[in-house]
């Protein structure tokens, strides 16, 4: 797959292209909904298919104290969007000129003379330009005097609700794994790269690999089973894994530490991603070594049998 910068040239052979519009962070069902509208509508008419995204997410930029909230990396999109079909991922990078580009200009001077795209599909909800004075509606009405045509796919609803990026993320912070992996078709994944740490997971029989959460969302603190994908060479393992501060050590630190099952290699510098299956218990403190171990003994034998 191709990855585009707005701000530069769009190569020819992507110009006239089917143009999926939208943040798609999480890419959950209503997302795809809209890729798959776009891939299908660019199949039919033998064009290109280039996925539209913004980073860093506009909210972001709006409201910088805004704790972490990310499902989705750049590099994540990326791979979803080329296994829906895409043939390329454009990138707004979200700064203050972006910001500033009325709705009007953003379809004129963007979509059609700088992209050329020949379609545009969004969701019925989305919005976009200076003060979100755009919509869907908006674009069906430019796209008479521009030459494009337009779509706005209605939202998909799952247990009685609109699946939404922000339900993903409530159901997360409350350890429900299994509803954000329902609304997304697979479960919550954080892909970081694996530091060094104060290793007192091995005097204990639990190394772990000490991993940053950075931008993502942090689910709810606690135990979990997990599965760890090693990206170098595509290895999966299982395991349990502490998102926290760790409060039975001091100083708190904040880290996402998996213990893999039956693993002994080494993990130090490569990129991993986890994914969060099932909460098992909220983080404790323990009054000694020793009964932290018993409960991580518990712990593991549990997320072995979820896995299993």
């Amino acid at each position: 797959m191709t990855r585009l910068d707005h701000r530069e040239p769009v190569p020819a052979p992507l110009r006239g292209a089917i143009v999926a519009l939208g943040n798609f962070d999480g890419f959950h069902l209503g997302h795809q909904a809209v890729v798959g509208a776009a891939v299908e509508q660019a199949r039919n008419e033998g064009r290109p298919c280039i996925v539209a995204t913004f980073d860093p997410h506009p909210m972001r930029h709006f409201h910088p104290d805004t704790p972490p909230f990310r499902l989705t990396t750049l590099d994540q999109r990326e791979e979803l969007f080329c296994a829906s079909g895409a043939d390329a991922m454009l990138v707004f990078h979200f700064d203050g000129d972006l910001a500033g580009v009325t709705a009007e200009d953003f379809v004129s001077a963007l979509m059609c003379d700088h992209i050329g795209a020949a379609g545009i599909v969004t969701g019925e909800d989305f919005s976009f330009g200076k003060g979100r004075s755009g919509n869907a509606a908006m674009l069906a009405t430019l796209s008479a005097s521009h030459g494009f045509s337009t779509r706005a796919v209605p939202p998909v609803a799952l247990g009685g609700a609109p699946v939404s990026s922000s339900r993903i993320r409530d159901a997360l912070q409350a350890g429900d794994c299994e509803t954000a992996t329902a609304l997304m078709t697979r479960p919550y994944a954080v892909r970081s790269t694996v530091q060094h740490g104060d290793k007192r997971g091995r005097t204990i029989g639990y190394p772990t690999a000490n991993l940053s959460m950075g931008a993502y969302l942090r689910p709810r603190f606690g135990i979990y089973a997990v599965t760890g994908r090693v990206l170098p060479t595509g290895q999966v393992l299982k395991g349990a894994a502490n998102i926290g501060i760790r409060p039975t050590f001091d100083p708190p630190v904040e880290l996402l530490e998996p213990f893999f099952f039956d693993f002994s290699g080494d993990l130090y510098d490569q990129e991993i991603e986890i994914a969060f299956h099932h909460f098992l218990r909220p983080e404790a403190k323990f009054d000694s070594l020793e009964d932290l171990t018993k409960q991580m003994d518990k712990d593991c034998e549990e997320a072995r049998a979820i896995l299993a």
